[in-house]
């Protein structure tokens, strides 16, 4: 084993200029990582350097099996920590071979939406915070938790220490330092009300960078998982009960709500998010009904409501934002298992495109 942890840490550049390169994609179910890696003949830096690829779509659920063949167009490069060296990671996107996007591609309609004029002079700036469960591999039940059985009630566990409390830090911390590496705008991490669930933050990141680095974030961490044994869970309802769910609460802000008399802004921005409450939730995750009930720091999926730091509504506004007049909301409806190119697209669109007349 000793041999294998060699060869898995030999730093390539030390012998040839030829690197690794992890293509990344977005699979059929919309929440499956895909990834295979290439040999390339040296370093690059630009994803517009880098050669496209295919896959068999129709092993992922993306293509029919007589006509199987799906292209990948490299759009981003981060750091590879896994590989270490010149080893990168490439974040792509999918298309057919004549170059129309494949129905499970939402990144090119979020890309033409941050490319719009009215929205790219906005600067839309996006933090948002991903929540997860780590499972036991075989029997599919919250780490820490007895097997077949529940721990004590929740209050104990968020942002906790100790192994009675905090079960699983050696993979979120690992997580952290890969995403620090890799490049990716990691802001924080913490543990969750629930035990066995945690969440990280991404950004701020501008416009469809959140996306990227979001969908890369989650690659890493469900390498991590792999690495340590346990199963990694997006579902935004893992247990059933007086049990927090898991979701995916989106920071948003745009250069006129950073600017003077921004507040005014950001409530207009929230009246046109109430207008389409229901399009919304119909984009934010599947199961999001079963976490949305009006407990658990949740609004009822039914009712749009906002408020300044409260955590049962729709849309939060922080005391920080309302005391100085400009600043940032919080849109808490979406579910941990949401794509982030629809959910930040969506919001830029209904904020700053859409017309309510």
């Amino acid at each position: 084993m000793s041999l294998l942890t060699d060869l898995i840490n030999l730093n390539l550049s030390d012998c040839t200029e030829k690197i690794i390169a992890e293509y990344i994609w977005v699979g059929g179910s919309g929440m499956d990582v895909r990834s295979k890696a290439r040999t390339l003949s040296g370093p690059v830096g630009d994803p517009r350097q880098l050669p496209r690829w295919n896959y068999d779509g129709s092993s992922t659920g993306q293509a029919p099996g007589e006509d199987s063949e799906v292209i990948l167009y490299p759009q981003a490069i981060y750091r590879d920590p896994f590989r270490r060296g010149n080893g990168i990671l490439v974040m792509c996107d999918c298309y057919t071979p004549q170059g129309e996007p494949i129905p499970t591609n939402k990144r090119r309609n979020a890309a033409k939406i941050f490319g719009d004029p009215a929205v790219a002079a906005e600067e839309t700036w996006f933090g948002i915070e991903q929540e997860y469960t780590l499972l036991r591999k075989d029997v599919k039940w919250p780490l820490g938790w007895p097997l077949g059985g529940f721990p004590g009630p929740q209050g104990p566990y968020y942002c906790s220490a100790g192994a009675d409390k905090a079960f699983g830090r050696d993979i979120v911390d690992a997580h952290y330092k890969a995403c620090l590496y890799a490049g990716i705008d990691i802001s924080g991490i913490n543990g969750e009300v629930m035990p066995g669930q945690w969440e990280f933050q991404v950004g701020p990141c501008v416009g469809i960078s959140a996306g990227d680095q979001l969908w890369v974030a989650r690659y890493l961490l469900e390498r991590i998982t792999e690495i340590a044994g346990v199963v990694l869970s997006f579902d935004p309802k893992p247990i059933q009960g007086d049990w927090n769910g898991a979701g995916a609460h989106t920071n948003y802000s745009t250069k006129s709500m950073r600017s003077n008399g921004g507040y005014e802004v950001i409530k207009e921005a929230i009246q046109k998010l109430g207008l389409r409450h229901k399009e919304h939730i119909a984009a934010y995750g599947e199961g999001n009904e079963r976490r949305l009930t009006g407990r658990h720091e949740t609004a009822d999926i039914n009712t749009f409501v906002w408020g300044v730091a409260n955590r049962g509504a729709s849309i939060r506004v922080g005391r920080d934002t309302e005391k100085s007049g400009k600043g940032y909301f919080e849109d808490r409806r979406p579910a941990s298992n949401m794509d982030p190119y629809v959910v930040t697209s969506m919001i830029a669109e209904t904020t700053i495109l859409w017309n309510s007349a």
